[in-house]
């Protein structure tokens, strides 16, 4: 992406975010705004599609975006309304786009504005996934607003694009994420794949028969599939994204690669009103035979699961937090599982300040699933420090591609057995990682500048958003261990 391209699209972010606090005024909320805003960019988009050499037109003619674009007053809000009642009729992805849509901007004049503000964008022209850099944009403003986490879920691009430089999914293979969110890692891997050369069939598997993925959130998985349709992933069938909890069954199915950032917070939990009219609060429970133990920690429950739909010989990059490292109970258990079952290869230990919830603490896991076999399939791991001295913020120093440059160096995806050690990239036997208490996987070796220069301490307000991650994990642990002495 060039650097004009890049400020172009930084510039429509600006001005469609800008936009939304017009319609705030007029009653929406952000979720609302972000709703309507995902229908009329995907008929702008499809629009502009349906025009390339060679594509065909996929939403008939009076329900597309020309049949309102020219309209105002109660014609364009009355067509607008037609046109999502019609499409959220049909089935397939289209269905799954615009199931249960209805128009919530009701005053005619800023629906005009609106759309006149999207007509006036070529949106393909730019070389971006600019609906997922607008999406984002409005899930990190309005979790600032709320004072809320929703932003955390979402992965930045660069580190999405060098994990899949790292696991380089080929045509052929099928790709999973179960917690897809807006379907960044599939994207990613669809664009790495793409460029192979390709004959008729594989580009056919390669539109039909090689994404799939869940998430929970509905509206979540109405933007996932939009953004895959756009980039002919999917067809007409039945969409690759489904909205259920990935982690209450196994599904059945495996694949040769599953890239994931399961949603942060540990409790797998759900709120509800009891009888009487109290707020009540009940721990999601999971009953699976192919589970390696009992846990209430969301993250160690979709390394399990990811663990589980993993092929033989598979490769599987998963984003966890750092709990998931050191947690004693089922967290050494699940640890000690995965060393001996699988080849966990590879840990990234990423930096602070580059996920939208300030202070979190997280890593990527490589591990490869292994035919069953007497002992231990990981002879060793390598650890990457890109934490250690480094830092980042979403707004002043992003994380970019070139930061992870020389991880992919390291990484050496060609031959593992090339690799070498380097100041951030050490080697650790199994011998090594098995005498390390409960398996504690938590591995750090370089000196923090921090600590032995206080000038250098991190800004006041990080200091106090990484204490207060700490605190929530270790409530939140004493929370684990009051329910399990409430129910002995």
């Amino acid at each position: 992406m060039t650097l004009a391209t890049t400020q172009n699209a930084a510039s429509i972010v600006g001005r469609v975010w800008n936009y939304a606090s017009v319609l705030r005024d007029d009653g929406l909320s952000y979720a609302d705004y972000l709703e309507q805003l995902t229908f009329l960019l995907f008929l702008k988009m499809n629009d502009e599609l349906a025009a390339l050499p060679g594509q065909t037109r996929r939403i008939p003619a009076g329900d597309d975006w020309d049949s309102f674009k020219k309209l105002d007053g109660d014609a364009l809000q009355q067509q607008y309304q037609r046109v999502l009642e019609r499409l959220g009729k049909t089935t397939g992805m289209l269905g799954t786009i615009f199931s249960k849509a209805e128009n919530r901007i009701k005053t005619p004049a800023l629906l005009k504005k609106l759309v006149s503000l999207i007509d006036g964008q070529e949106w393909l022209a730019l070389d971006a996934d600019v609906t997922g850099d607008v999406y984002e944009s409005l899930l990190e403003r309005n979790a600032e607003d709320v004072k809320g986490g929703a932003g955390q879920y979402f992965t930045p691009r660069a580190l999405i694009r060098a994990i899949v430089q790292c696991v380089r999914p080929t045509v052929g293979e099928k790709v999973c994420d179960p917690a897809s969110g807006t379907g960044g890692f599939l994207l990613a891997a669809h664009e790495f794949m793409k460029h192979s050369r390709l004959d008729r069939d594989q580009a056919r598997a390669l539109s039909l028969e090689t994404f799939y993925g869940t998430d929970i959130v509905g509206s979540v998985v109405r933007l996932a599939t939009m953004n895959l349709w756009l980039h002919n992933i999917g067809g007409d069938a039945e969409p690759p994204i489904t909205a259920r909890d990935a982690l209450q069954s196994h599904g059945g199915k495996y694949y040769e690669v599953v890239l994931a950032n399961p949603p942060f917070g540990k409790k797998s939990s759900f709120s509800g009103v009891s009888d009487d009219g109290k707020v009540t609060r009940e721990t999601l429970s999971y009953e699976r035979n192919d589970f390696w133990a009992t846990t209430g920690n969301k993250q160690l429950l979709f390394l399990m699961h990811i663990a589980s739909i993993l092929a033989i010989d598979g490769r599987a990059a998963v984003v966890l937090p750092d709990n998931v490292l050191f947690e004693g109970g089922a967290g050494e258990t699940i640890r000690r599982r995965l060393l001996q079952q699988y080849d966990l290869h590879t840990i990234l230990r990423l930096p602070t300040g580059i996920f939208y919830a300030g202070g979190v603490k997280a890593n990527v896991l490589f591990f490869d699933r292994k035919p069953a076999q007497e002992g231990w399939w990981t002879q060793g791991t390598w650890v990457y420090d890109l934490r250690t001295n480094q830092n980042f913020t979403m707004k002043t120093n992003p994380l970019r591609l070139s930061h992870l440059e020389e991880f992919i160096r390291c990484y050496a995806t060609a031959d593992r057995s090339q690799r070498t050690e380097s100041e951030r990239f050490k080697r650790f036997s199994l011998e090594e990682l098995l005498a390390r208490d409960k398996v504690n996987l938590d591995i750090t070796w370089l000196q923090d500048n921090a600590l032995e220069d206080a000038a250098s301490l991190p800004a006041p307000n990080v200091l106090a958003l990484e204490i207060t991650e700490q605190l929530r994990f270790a409530l939140e642990q004493f929370a684990a261990i009051g329910d399990e002495l409430s129910e002995v």
